[in-house]
């Protein structure tokens, strides 16, 4: 059991960070191998969860539009999942984006990654119809959770 979990804004450049993007990404592809990447704006700040000195989590935010915000590239290395490093990474997520102005929050996962379905279903998350570059991916999830 992880006894002390520090979460914090890190830059897009910091290591810990671009190595678990990294990771989240190869899981992706090991998931859904005939998906193509999909860079994240530039804009989108993160937070890093670490954890005895190391990067173990991670989850971006989108900049705040007309009150809604995004979730991004919400991933925990698989060595410290099941420790509620997830729960707190979303749960700082969301403090963050009513800082900063959003009454709600969306974000979209994948049919073959019911672990995060669970997850964002147990915390409010509520099924939407696919937005953006979701619309053709039958096999995208999206999902969305009022802030207010």
């Amino acid at each position: 059991m992880l006894t002390q979990v520090l979460i914090e804004p890190r830059p897009r450049d910091d290591l810990g960070l671009v190595l678990l993007l990294d990771l989240a990404l190869k899981e992706l592809f090991t998931r859904y191998p005939a998906s193509t990447s999909h860079p994240v704006d530039p804009a989108t700040s993160f937070l890093v969860a670490e954890a005895g000195g190391r990067a173990v989590g991670c989850i971006g935010l989108m900049p705040i539009v007309d009150g809604l915000g995004e979730i991004k590239r919400m991933y925990v290395h698989p060595d410290h999942r099941g420790h509620g490093i997830a729960r707190r990474l979303i749960a700082s997520a969301e403090a963050v984006a009513r800082h900063r102005g959003a009454t709600s929050l969306r974000l979209a996962t994948g049919v073959r990654q019911p672990e995060a379905i669970t997850l964002y279903e147990s915390m409010g998350y509520r099924p939407i119809p696919p937005y953006g570059k979701y619309v053709n991916q039958p096999t995208a999830l999206c999902y969305a959770k009022s802030l207010t």
